[in-house]
């Protein structure tokens, strides 16, 4: 994600965000547009310039900006003054929404998971998985991997990989011993291996884990892609090693990779799964930590938060389940589109041999452009031409495609031009400083 401490060279004009906002802010550095309208894939700046969105709130608006079902939704409840904040109250809109969630996607992949709401972020989630995961194994350490993002609390920023981040903490991060993912150390090392002799090995230095977490597609981390294998073998290890397996499907679930969970094409049962981003369907802030049905050993209150309690993110979750997954129209278009892309930034990096190769699984793809600095010069020139794209990777090299899931054709192929044509611009000026 954007990360620049300078002022952008296009910056609005100086208004209340400039005067007051902390220094911490980061996306609109690199995308320096006061936005003002959103709809479908395309956002609308208060001067009246459209931007083909490519960045979907970091994987939170996957059916695109104010979708007209989930809005007219939304707008009904409120009408008819519906609970707005309810802590864990039993309430129409969360009941309608858990029976929801149990007919359209726990029953029909067999699932029986009972969901915690923790609070309103993918943090949250992940907080509470691992919580529970100590409290139930009585352990404290956890594995987590190489270029993993879990969030930036604490508990969850321990499992995090990222440098910059955990740079902020302030404080110690302990508790988790931090592995080498799939891929990590090149095609011919097996990772999973490395895992399993040190679990094994009474001097191998890993206490006997609480749990092991791991994205199946490490959106921060750079678009790397766990293979079903590893996956699996991951699984088998926690199980012979009395550890829980977790799952953090924050940005890569909701049908970014194209079925509901991205873990489903793996075979892999996780004991918890961490859900948020578009979970609430149009980007209201709601997040679920799933578990397992005899896992749930909390106390009443044991960990609670005061917003767990999100009426109207209930709602329009309820209704993007009921309009895009009672059926597999949404999950056969992904996989269209995804074939799409793939081939369209596979054509790209072809034009640029040596210099690009691309990443990803689903509508969860991009291309490496070797430098951050690269990438940063491409994100300006795709904004100058109407694209909002974000970076990703250890070094913020990796140009990340984040579109919609129900983009338009046209529109998902203007993008990808916008795209091409400022890849060929700044890396076709690099070769040529080079020479």
């Amino acid at each position: 994600m954007p990360t620049g401490t300078d002022e952008p060279r296009h910056t609005p004009e100086k208004t209340a965000s400039a005067r007051l906002e902390s220094n911490v802010r980061s996306y609109c550095r690199s995308l320096p547009a006061r936005f003002a309208r959103a709809r479908g894939a395309t956002l609308e700046a208060a001067d009246g310039t459209r931007y083909i969105d490519f960045l979907a709130g970091c994987s939170t608006l996957n059916y695109g900006h104010n979708d007209p079902d989930l809005k007219a939704a939304l707008l009904d409840y409120i009408e008819k003054d519906g609970l707005a904040h309810g802590l864990d109250f039993y309430s129409d809109a969360k009941e309608a929404f858990l029976e929801e969630f149990e007919r359209t996607i726990l029953e029909p992949r067999k699932l029986d998971y009972r969901l915690q709401f923790p609070g309103p972020t993918g943090a949250n989630a992940v907080e509470a998985a691992l919580k529970l995961a100590r409290k139930i194994t009585g352990r404290h350490n956890v594995i987590a991997f190489t270029n993993g993002f879990h969030g930036v609390t604490v508990g969850a920023l321990a499992a995090t990989g990222n440098g910059t981040h955990r740079g902020a903490a302030g404080v110690q991060l302990g508790g988790v011993t931090r592995l080498p993912y799939d891929g990590y150390l090149g095609a011919d090392v097996d990772t999973a291996a490395i895992l399993e002799r040190m679990l094994a090995d009474p001097s191998g230095g890993v206490d006997a884990p609480a749990a092991i977490i791991v994205e199946t597609v490490q959106g921060e981390g750079g678009l790397n892609v766990a293979s079903a294998a590893w996956l699996r073998r991951i699984e088998a290890l926690a199980r012979e090693n009395g550890a829980l397996f977790i799952i953090d499907d924050i940005q890569a679930g909701c049908g970014r990779t194209g079925s509901f969970f991205s873990f489903e094409q793996a075979g892999v049962s996780p004991d918890i799964v961490t859900l948020a981003k578009s979970l609430s369907g149009m980007g209201l802030p709601f997040a679920v930590t799933l578990m397992k049905r005899d896992l749930d050993q909390w106390a009443p209150g044991e960990h609670n938060g005061t917003f767990r309690g999100n009426c109207h993110a209930f709602v329009t979750a309820r209704a993007a389940l009921e309009k895009f997954w009672r059926d597999d129209r949404l999950q056969k278009d992904v996989a269209r589109k995804g074939e799409i892309l793939r081939e369209r930034l596979e054509a790209m990096a072809k034009k640029h041999p040596g210099q690009t190769f691309t990443k990803g699984r689903g509508m969860m793809r991009g291309i490496d452009v070797g430098t951050g600095e690269t990438a940063d010069a491409i994100v300006a020139e795709c904004f100058a031409n109407g694209l909002v794209i974000e970076t990703s990777g250890g070094h913020g090299q990796i140009m990340k495609v984040l579109a919609p899931l129900t983009i338009a054709d046209d529109e998902l192929a203007r993008g990808l031009d916008i795209l091409e044509q400022a890849m060929d611009a700044v890396l076709g000026s690099l070769a040529v400083a080079a020479e």
